[in-house]
């Protein structure tokens, strides 16, 4: 193994736009190479040191539908099985419907939501923090907007699409972390840390950091075209009051505590140590491509050809439409603010890539990270 293409390719987007990347590379759950350049403040040029704290964004994902699918193993739910069942609010919803002329009109949904609509983004909703009734849940619940919340709000809102016929990246796992609560009975962050985080040693992770660890939170940048440099932007936007523990978006965490996670997927839902996450099958199935035909136009980001959309993640079916040299069955997902996981199973490989900076540049990054570490194997 050579990685000197990967530290190169390091360097080369830290002196372009992105203020600090550092990527870790584990093969047969062995750390192979490890690389970091950049600052982790632009302002003060502070050099990006070890056990930096970052919002992992959407990377969180991956983590709430594993949490989803242990509890799915135990019998709680059934993916076929109707929202409803456990979310009574989502009992009778309304559509947005177009008529032929251009008006717009509301209709009772023909199809119920399902539990698999919520791992696959096609429950019908948006990604709107905006909506009239989550405003209306931040004030009545005093800017708490506890993690359930987010489900009773979106209830009352008119769905984009009949369930289970569109794929719309949307809040969808955010009310999935909802349904954990609703059907586990613990808060979603205490879940995650009693069942994933502390089993597996990941004392950097979760929804929010105890004041020793505030003086190691990476500051944010986001990079502006009409500056042509990043400037400061700390906080989650995502984050929709003091505890909502979001599903979606709301993890913060250190590259070494996410690849231990990132690499017990790899290893078939185990870690090294023993530690059981999830079951090989529950790993086979949440890679196992969810979209219907109909629904893959949907899923058309440029950096994401060839991918189709599994339980959550992005799963690699196509090598000719991808040009990726990751083996078909490759998954992960991304971050708002750069992040990547590169999990697979078949080659024994997990990257975890990070960087802090909105607007991330993404779309060019990370195929080009992901071809030159399998390029480097």
């Amino acid at each position: 193994m050579n990685f000197e293409p990967l530290s190169s390719f390091i360097d080369r987007i830290t002196s372009w736009r992105i203020p600090w990347a550092e990527v870790l590379v584990m093969y047969r759950n062995e750390p192979v190479f490890r690389y970091r350049n950049g600052y982790a403040n632009l302002e003060e040029q502070t050099p990006i040191d070890d056990g930096r704290i970052i919002n992992l964004y959407s990377l969180t994902k991956i983590m709430t539908c594993t949490a989803a699918l242990q509890l799915l193993e135990k019998g709680a739910f059934l993916l076929n099985d109707r929202l409803s069942d456990y979310l009574p609010e989502y009992t009778e919803m309304n559509v947005k419907k177009r008529l032929p002329g251009g008006e717009l009109i509301l209709e009772k949904a023909v199809h119920p939501i399902t539990v698999r609509d919520l791992f696959t983004m096609s429950a019908g909703f948006s990604y709107d923090l905006g909506l009239p009734s989550i405003r209306e849940a931040v004030k009545h619940t005093g800017g708490k907007m506890p993690t359930r919340a987010i489900a009773e709000a979106l209830a009352k809102e008119p769905l984009q699409f009949e369930p289970g016929t569109r794929w719309n990246y949307s809040l969808c796992h955010d009310v999935l972390a909802a349904l954990v609560e609703a059907v586990d009975g613990r808060r979603f962050g205490t879940y995650i840390r009693e069942e994933i985080t502390r089993p597996l040693g990941m004392d950097d992770t979760g929804f929010d950091l105890p004041d020793g660890q505030q003086s190691r939170l990476a500051p944010q940048y986001e990079y502006s075209d009409e500056l042509g440099k990043p400037v400061r932007k700390d906080g989650n936007g995502f984050r929709l009051g003091t505890e909502y523990e979001s599903g979606g978006a709301g993890l913060l965490s250190t590259v070494s505590d996410y690849a231990q996670f990132l690499n017990a997927l790899t290893n078939q839902g185990t870690s090294p140590d023993g530690v059981r996450i999830l079951s090989p099958a529950s790993v086979e199935l949440m890679r196992t491509e969810q979209l219907t035909e109909s629904m893959r136009g949907d899923f058309s980001w440029e950096q994401l050809k060839g991918y189709s959309y599994g339980l959550g993640v992005r799963t690699h079916i196509s090598k000719a439409r991808s040009g990726s040299l990751s083996p078909l069955g490759e998954f992960g997902w991304s971050g708002a603010a750069g992040c990547l996981a590169i999990i697979d199973p078949a080659s024994q490989l997990t990257v975890m890539y990070a960087q802090h900076m909105l607007n991330n540049q993404e779309p060019f990054v990370h195929p080009r990270l992901r071809n030159i570490v399998y390029a480097c194997l």
